[in-house]
């Protein structure tokens, strides 16, 4: 039972480390560069990524909590974000992010409508299906329907690539990957499609200057420490899912219980001094 008590504290105090640390850090950089009138196209590049690392830390660590909770009671829930920022194909991204949701759509959708058994054209069909509904699921704009259909057209072209073409290098895969899905987060984050292309075409205008108001937000070395973060957070939760862990509670069951405790306290005491944005997820 203290084996999963202290599991399960780990995982909440990873997940609240997550959210308070970086998540919303990352928020107040691209609210500051969505929200303004005017910004540069650094501005506009710096709000994209800052997004890009909001959302994933905002969800990865609402999960984390999600799974460190019900280990505390005894039960098990999958891991449900794997790396997904080293993917390098947008087809092993979609393995690695919001796994509970994807697994849901293949289950549920995909497979019924025929998934891999079927014709090569059907199943890119299914595909776009799939994820023009993923999209609708997240909400009933057309920036939520626009960001769902580019990812299934992604994926056919992607499933098209690999019939056809060789494999990209990993670096260069990884580049094109991560850049396309924080793009298409620009679609997803704008409350309509003209301000999507608006600022997508900020993005490609090379307009000069410096980044005034990101950097309003965040001074560079906050931005260097997001970015370690997002490394050293990820290896923590590798580490606890190993059962090098479990070797660590069973030497040290008492204490390590007792020094995890009072770390969430310390990080819940600390909770009011920041300003705390609700869950990105709970608006879906």
């Amino acid at each position: 039972m203290s084996q999963n008590l202290a599991r399960g504290v780990a995982f909440f105090m990873l997940g609240l480390a997550k959210k308070i640390l970086l998540a919303n850090p990352c928020g107040k950089i691209a609210d500051v560069a969505f929200d303004a009138g005017s910004i540069t196209t650094l501005d506009s590049w710096f709000g994209c990524i800052a997004y890009a690392f909001q959302i994933y830390f905002d969800f990865s660590g609402y999960s984390d909590m999600a799974i460190g909770l019900g280990r505390m009671f005894g039960f098990r829930f999958p891991e449900n974000f794997r790396w997904p920022y080293v993917a390098a194909s947008v087809t092993a991204f979609w393995r690695r992010w919001h796994i509970s949701l994807s697994t849901w759509f293949r289950d549920y959708l995909y497979i019924p409508l025929g998934g891999n058994r079927v014709s090569p054209a059907r199943r890119y069909f299914n595909l776009v299906t799939v994820f023009f509904l993923c999209g609708l699921w997240h909400g009933a704009g057309l920036t939520f329907v626009l960001w769902g259909a580019l990812q299934g057209g992604a994926m056919v072209f992607a499933g098209l690539w690999s019939r056809h073409v060789r494999p990209l290098p990993a670096l260069l895969g990884w580049a094109a990957t991560f850049t396309f899905f924080a793009t298409t987060l620009v679609i997803f984050r704008s409350p309509s499609l003209g301000y999507a292309f608006d600022y997508l075409a900020t993005m490609l205008s090379f307009r000069g200057g410096l980044p005034a108001g990101a950097d309003d937000a965040a001074p560079v070395w906050q931005v260097a420490a997001g970015i370690a973060g997002l490394f050293a957070l990820e290896g923590i939760e590798f580490y606890l899912q190993r059962p090098a862990f479990l070797y660590v509670l069973r030497r040290m069951d008492g204490p390590l219980l007792r020094g995890l405790f009072i770390g969430l306290a310390l990080l819940l005491v600390l909770l009011p001094s920041y300003n705390v944005n609700p869950f990105i997820y709970f608006r879906f």
